[in-house]
């Protein structure tokens, strides 16, 4: 039978900037009495990488523009924190009251560029923390040293919370991937009875990342990293910025 074991790591401290999530997963595995296996997948949040790549930002320190002040008049929102959301994009997708949603410079489109004021730093409301600024090579650092220093062959994906276009509520999705392919082509594989998949492409990475964000959570929990045994997958690895539609199959721009 087909099995999937994700295991939250314990006793994480805080992230702060320059600490080594590597050094952390590894710790993290010998407090869950986990010994790596070659295909294991580790599941990183986000919001650590941000941290310990020093992706905070304190709001009195920005200037907002005038295009931003002008999105503030209409959303209601934070004219500074609107200033990063510009930084951080390369869009203005669509606002209203309290939302604004972006086409990030990643490639993909979110509300508010990813920019998060939760679990930041304590006693500090006024910093909010960015996305990282190439998760796919924070994800292949991670995995290198936890290679070499084990000897395994691990994958490991950075996963950050999202809503989605028609569907309500927050999901995990993958925004960085190292070490087994994000996108999985299906086509070529014959069904139950014999047809021929001709346009099946799996989302693996994102699949495993909301499954992982089960066990992150989205408040208290302090548990952000997670270890999966049992994913398989076929194919060459690919990064999470294969995940995204290109503009021109975007039938919802």
């Amino acid at each position: 039978m087909a099995q999937l074991v994700i295991t939250t790591l314990p006793n994480v401290p805080f992230v702060k900037r320059g600490d080594d999530l590597a050094r952390l997963v590894l710790t993290g595995l010998h407090g869950a009495a986990i010994e790596l296996r070659d295909g294991d997948v580790i599941v990183v949040a986000s919001k650590i990488v941000s941290k310990a790549e020093g992706r905070v930002a304190r709001l009195c320190d920005i200037t907002p523009g005038a295009c931003a002040l002008d999105l503030a008049h209409v959303t209601g929102k934070d004219a500074r924190e609107i200033e990063l959301m510009l930084q951080e994009s390369s869009e203005v997708v669509r606002t209203r009251k309290d939302l604004i949603v972006t086409r990030h410079r990643l490639g993909f489109v979110s509300a508010n560029a990813g920019i998060d004021h939760s679990n930041v730093q304590e006693g500090a409301d006024d910093f909010v923390l960015l996305l990282p600024v190439d998760p796919d090579a924070s994800a292949q650092k991670i995995r290198e040293q936890v290679d070499r220093e084990t000897g395994k062959q691990v994958a490991v994906i950075i996963a950050d919370s999202h809503g989605r276009p028609h569907r309500m509520g927050t999901i995990g999705v993958a925004i960085g991937c190292a070490g087994l392919p994000a996108l999985e082509d299906w086509r070529g594989r014959h069904d139950l009875f014999g047809y021929e998949l001709k346009h099946t492409d799996i989302g693996l990475a994102d699949m495993l990342a909301s499954a992982a964000t089960l066990l992150f959570g989205q408040a208290r929990e302090a548990t952000p990293i997670v270890h999966v045994r049992g994913a398989t997958w076929h194919g060459e690895p690919n990064d999470a910025r294969t995940l995204v539609r290109p503009r021109e199959m975007d039938l919802f721009p």
